[in-house]
């Protein structure tokens, strides 16, 4: 019998695809985003769980988001999504060393967290190579929102390698990259891709309580 947890995790997956297929039939923006938007959902929130399983969405939605990148000209999305792909090929076998033994708790690592000093010099550092990334995409490319573009990927980064190193202060930067990531592809009329970090932004605050649970005692 599944308790009320596991129910909550069933519904709030249900939730983000249901809305992912609504948008769609609302405002269509091509299928590819709806495919890259459903496979978002499924890994977000299964990263959001600690589950290993994440992994096979989360490539999935790397290689068609960066299709869409492509089409748009968001360089820094792009070189992003590479990096993304890279990294989740060494984060499998970070996950699996962090995977916890019990059988209730099969395929979820275990978290850590960094200590505040840390990330505050960590977020300040994001800051400066955002506003330094934003400064080069719009005077050399012709990224048609290259702060936005360069404040939603750096951060990125910085998050990317907290998550692949299961620290749960991730968290933080994935909601402001989501929160500018959805005024970004709204501007550019993708409304799939929009509501998608409309949802990630959700999944932040979901991914904060589980991976506060599982911390490392």
């Amino acid at each position: 019998m599944l308790n009320k947890t596991k129910v909550f995790d069933y519904a709030f997956l249900a939730t983000g695809l249901l809305v992912q297929i609504i948008t769609y039939c609302i405002a269509p923006s091509g299928v590819w985003s709806l495919v890259s938007g459903l496979c978002g959902i499924c890994s977000v929130v299964l990263c959001a769980q600690g589950n290993i399983l994440y992994y096979i969405f989360g490539f999935a939605q790397v290689i068609t988001y960066t299709y869409l990148c492509i089409l748009e000209h968001f360089y820094a999305e792009i070189a992003m999504n590479i990096f993304y792909f890279v990294t989740m090929i060494y984060g499998v076998f970070v996950w699996r060393r962090q995977l916890n033994t019990g059988s209730e708790e099969k395929n979820k690592v275990q978290t850590r967290q960094l200590h505040r000093s840390t990330f505050v010099w960590l977020s300040g550092v994001c800051a400066l190579l955002s506003a330094l990334c934003g400064w080069l995409l719009s005077r050399y490319t012709d990224d048609p929102q290259p702060y936005l573009d360069a404040f939603t990927t750096v951060p990125a980064l910085f998050a990317q390698i907290l998550m692949i190193l299961v620290y749960r202060e991730q968290w933080y930067l994935w909601m402001v990259v989501n929160v500018l990531a959805f005024f970004m592809w709204l501007k550019a009329g993708d409304y799939c891709i929009a509501v998608q970090y409309i949802f990630w932004c959700a999944n932040c605050i979901y991914g904060y309580y589980h991976w506060t649970k599982a911390l490392k005692g």
